[in-house]
């Protein structure tokens, strides 16, 4: 006889009341929104913003990547009161207010900062321009590369590192050869969240960067001079951007991980 455990019926009504309520706007969107709206919304400026918002989010990938990467093996391998302040400090820009984030940016890349102006005498501008999308997105996204590589980097067996390095392989051959293809899954969902957060930013880059238009900025002008039907096409374009490579990469960490010997 199957026992009825007490309250399950409330944990599960819960659970599908959540499910519902976060599912609920896609499938209203999807009911609102057609193809023809879509294509139109395309040829306003759809496309200029879609190519703006891919060009500077693939570029801040490739920063967060370069420069995040080594600094999340050193916070999973360096267990130091100083790199546990690091660590600490890396949490502030996570839990930061996008639009305090783009107003502080502003502060030190704008015209009147330091750094603003001392790019200024190399001819860039930090302000209104691809740079700047790209300071706002590498500062909104950042951390959460950062700690999903952490977290990808502290599971990977230190036993196995040590045998490379005994086998007289180097350091940085152990790292390249060995450590990141351990950690590769976790890099890989981390660097799609990364993605994620980047392509969506919205509070920090219009501080920053009114023009060029990101498509979060086009959602927002399409919303404040049109109103909501403008502006839910450029939303789809968005999630049309956004959604597939994170879920892709998650699905397929899933699947990799169901497929492992236990």
């Amino acid at each position: 006889m199957r026992r009825v455990v007490p309250g399950a019926w409330m944990v599960r009504f819960s659970a599908l009341l959540c499910a519902v309520f976060l599912l609920l706007p896609l499938a209203s969107l999807a009911q609102h929104v057609g193809a023809r709206a879509i294509v139109n919304a395309w040829r306003m400026g759809g496309r200029s913003a879609v190519i703006t918002s891919m060009t500077c989010t693939m570029l801040s990938m490739a920063v967060i990547l370069v420069f995040g990467t080594p600094l999340a093996y050193m916070m999973s391998r360096r267990r130091t009161p100083f790199w546990r302040l690091v660590e600490f400090l890396m949490l502030i820009p996570l839990l930061m207010p996008p639009l305090v984030i783009g107003l502080l940016l502003m502060y030190v890349y704008g015209p009147y900062g330091g750094i603003g102006r001392a790019l200024s005498q190399l001819g860039l501008v930090a302000t209104n321009s691809a740079l700047a999308v790209v300071l706002a997105q590498v500062y909104e996204a950042l951390p959460y590369y950062l700690f999903a590589a952490q977290a990808a980097f502290s599971q990977v067996d230190r036993g196995v590192e040590r045998a490379s390095l005994s086998l007289g392989m180097g350091p940085l051959a152990t790292f390249r050869r060995v450590t990141v293809p351990l950690a590769l899954p976790g890099l890989c969902v981390g660097l799609a969240m990364a993605f994620a957060r980047a392509i969506g930013a919205f509070g920090a880059v219009i501080v920053m960067a009114y023009y060029p238009s990101t498509l979060p900025v086009s959602i927002w002008i399409s919303l404040q001079e049109q109103g909501l039907p403008a502006a839910l096409p450029l939303a789809v374009l968005l999630l049309v951007v956004a959604l597939p490579l994170p879920l892709l990469v998650v699905l397929w960490r899933r699947m990799r991980d169901a497929s492992s010997p236990v």
